[in-house]
């Protein structure tokens, strides 16, 4: 995630009563969370609110609630990320990129379920070029709306572009455990068709360049 959260609204606030007021105003002009989340943080409980109008691989335009979208694994995580960076950025010509690293924070969270289907292993897996075609939802997007009508919680993908990463596609609120734990710190750096994103305090870094992903 972004780390711009940090500072988002209190930099509009002179104390901390204003924030509260602001923070308060700006939740009631928000979609509504589901119940089901309600018990969640505000990190965990987000991607459910929102999505109505805009597709994802498994969620259709157009229903809610939302879905949480994870990696297994950071590189996974920072992989997804970039894509989506740099597709924005191809989408906007005359858009001006930002000229310093952007801090980015990846988190951890727990999951558990008993009704879950796993796209990697079994019949399933078979039809791998499906749920990873690039630009076509259509397929996952069925299987997405099937499942949650069947009660599935959690659905384990292959990665449509990281090799070999795995994401999870949380449909329901009660497959997550929080709290979520911080991971590790990451600045995404912009140059041309080029993104970089060094881990810091670390000696990772990870280049993508739209050619890489087809941009």
């Amino acid at each position: 995630m972004e780390a711009q959260h940090r500072i988002s609204t209190n930099r509009l606030a002179d104390n901390a009563g204003d924030q509260i007021l602001l923070e308060r105003l700006a939740d009631a002009v928000k979609p509504n969370l589901p119940q089901s989340a309600h018990h969640l943080p505000w990190l965990l409980a987000s991607p459910f609110r929102y999505g109505f109008g805009r597709p994802s691989r498994f969620r259709a335009a157009h229903m809610m609630p939302g879905i949480f979208y994870a990696s297994e694994k950071v590189e996974t995580a920072i992989t997804e990320a970039a894509y989506w960076r740099l597709l924005g950025f191809s989408r906007s010509p005359g858009f001006q990129k930002p000229r310093t690293p952007t801090p980015m924070s990846a988190f951890s969270v727990g999951t558990e379920s008993l009704r879950a289907l796993d796209l990697t292993q079994g019949a399933l897996a078979k039809d791998s070029a499906l749920w990873t075609h690039p630009s076509d939802y259509s397929a996952t997007q069925a299987l997405g709306a099937t499942a949650r009508e069947a009660g599935i919680e959690l659905l384990r993908a292959p990665s449509a572009r990281a090799k070999d990463g795995v994401n999870v596609a949380i449909l329901d609120p009660a497959a997550l455990r929080p709290p979520p734990r911080p991971h590790s710190s990451w600045a995404f750096t912009l140059n041309g068709d080029t993104l970089i994103a060094t881990q810091e305090l670390g000696a990772r870094a990870m280049r993508f360049t739209t050619a890489d992903f087809g941009l």
